[in-house]
């Protein structure tokens, strides 16, 4: 079992692996998705925006409470990439930890 400290980080040298910025930037935002993480999982609905494939900022509402119920499979999470229940699509959904921006109050 890892600790969050080292989700983190593995985050924070995924993000400087892709985007090539100081590590100092890459581990506040790393902190970001962990905050943003533990506030899916005890909010209904939390706004935050990412960067899609394409280049286009995509501004979706998502949760990671009471979810598991939508799981199929044991798929295995990765520090690459950010899962989360889309309220909108009523799916699940994923991006590229170095592709979030923030997110929205």
């Amino acid at each position: 079992m890892k600790t969050f400290r080292s989700q983190v980080f593995l985050r924070a040298y995924e993000i400087m692996s892709g985007t090539g910025k100081a590590f100092a930037v890459c581990l506040s935002k790393a902190w970001q998705l962990y905050r943003l993480s533990k506030e899916m999982a005890t909010k209904e609905e939390v706004c935050f925006t990412y960067e899609k494939k394409d280049g286009t900022l995509r501004k979706a509402y998502g949760t990671l409470k009471n979810v598991a119920q939508f799981v199929k499979g044991n798929g295995v999470q990765t520090p690459k990439v950010f899962n989360y229940w889309d309220l909108e699509a009523a799916a699940f959904r994923s991006f590229k930890v170095e592709n979030f921006i923030a997110v929205v109050k």
